[in-house]
């Protein structure tokens, strides 16, 4: 009878459970409200009109990101495109503040998050070329305050996302802890053991860049931050892209957000948690436009800032110690995509799941000369996707006869 009696009491409780999450479920999906409703109603803001080649790759992109805000229920969207060496379309769409109906603009500036690493991967490539940093060395060469650990850590495994260095917690990652130097984020997970052996296998890291950052701070002997501003961005025009700060009133600085349930925004947004992102550094600390991340994109598809050397090295991917060839090179996100009926070879590198309140995704086409850039305020968009049909627009119009 005691028996018949627990197992009772563990049905019923299974029950409640699954009631409980079948209730929320029914709840959040019930008290969704969609963003925009009607793809065609989606309020833009663009400083100036696309000139006369590029008007029906245009139009084909402001459909598809009305589409994409509608479908994926996102709050704002902001885009550019570079092709040949100008910017030839740059959009906002949406809300850059939902609740306060702050229209996104070109201006407006949203967390790049994990594309944050071409960035800094261009900075590294800045000092190589001055023999400032060695790729083989290893990391304590320059940063000395990370332990040894039990198989040594190479720069080169750092910028290949090779080296077993622990991922950041997600939304679990505390934010309130500020890091005047960028050695001070080690902090975090400098005492951990590595996850695997370096050059065995590829994942993701933004600790591992948080030691990059580290590296070029070093090299550089000076912050990195101020790097960032003198070498890159002031040289390039991306006067918009700067550290975050959640202490500072920044202009045109979004609000951000996260999905309510289950990482998809199709079930409405909420505020995505405040705090100060200065530990992740050239990881994920930075503000931009997509006009200045098409700026940076076009610099070094067009050996404006590297070397053509160094851009090959860097965007060339990686091998395990196995052999098997990675889709990473050293801060870039390899892939070979069709575009205008042809494969080719695209360059980038964008947020993945991610806590920031963000989605960004940067696409570089060198043998094209086509640069696309999405970003939006929300984490767990798929901004990605949107770049990719984008850049198809305008691919199909440079081939073109018209587009020529």
């Amino acid at each position: 009878m005691k028996a018949q009696t627990w197992l009772a009491l563990i049905v019923a409780a299974v029950g409640l459970l699954i009631a409980a999450i079948l209730g929320l479920f029914a709840y959040v999906t019930f008290t969704a409200t969609p963003l925009h409703p009607n793809p065609q109603d989606v309020a833009s803001v663009t400083r100036s009109e696309p000139g006369q080649k590029w008007v029906e790759a245009v139009k084909q992109g402001r459909q598809i990101v009305r589409t994409a805000l509608t479908e994926q229920n996102l709050p704002g969207m902001s885009v550019a495109v570079g092709v040949g060496g100008d910017i030839v379309w740059a959009e906002a769409f949406g809300w850059a503040d939902l609740f306060n109906r702050v229209p996104a603009t070109p201006e407006t500036r949203f967390r790049i998050g994990d594309a944050s690493a071409s960035l800094t991967s261009a900075a590294a490539g800045l000092l190589l070329e001055k023999n400032k940093l060695k790729l083989d060395d290893e990391i304590q060469t320059y940063v000395p305050e990370f332990p040894k650990k039990q198989w040594p850590v190479t720069l080169r495994q750092l910028m290949g996302n090779q080296a077993g260095v622990r991922n950041d917690a997600g939304d679990e990652e505390p934010l309130m802890e500020r890091c005047d130097l960028t050695i001070d984020g080690l902090r975090r997970f400098a005492d951990d053991s590595l996850r695997f052996e370096p050059g065995t296998r590829e994942q993701s890291s933004s600790y591992g860049w948080i030691l990059v950052s580290a590296a070029i701070e070093r090299a550089a002997a000076e912050p990195f931050f101020a790097f960032m501003q003198k070498q890159i961005f002031e040289p390039l025009g991306m006067a918009s892209t700067r550290p975050d700060s959640w202490r500072e009133t920044i202009a045109n600085r979004a609000t951000f957000y996260f999905p309510r349930f289950a990482g998809d925004n199709r079930y409405g947004p909420e505020l995505a948690r405040d705090g100060d992102h200065s530990c992740f550094a050239g990881a994920g600390a930075f503000l931009s436009t997509a006009s200045d991340m098409v700026r940076f994109g076009l610099a070094v598809t067009r050996g404006k800032l590297l070397q053509p050397a160094t851009v090959e090295l860097l965007q060339t991917p990686q091998r395990l110690r196995s052999g098997a060839q990675t889709t990473y090179g050293l801060g870039w996100r390899l892939e070979s995509v069709p575009l205008a009926g042809e494969p080719t070879r695209m360059a980038g590198h964008g947020t993945k799941q991610d806590f920031i309140g963000g989605t960004t995704y940067l696409m570089t086409f060198p043998e094209r000369g086509i640069v696309a850039v999405v970003t939006t305020n929300t984490s767990f968009a798929d901004a990605k996707s949107v770049a990719l049909n984008i850049s198809q627009a305008f691919a199909k119009e440079a081939a073109s006869p018209s587009g020529k």
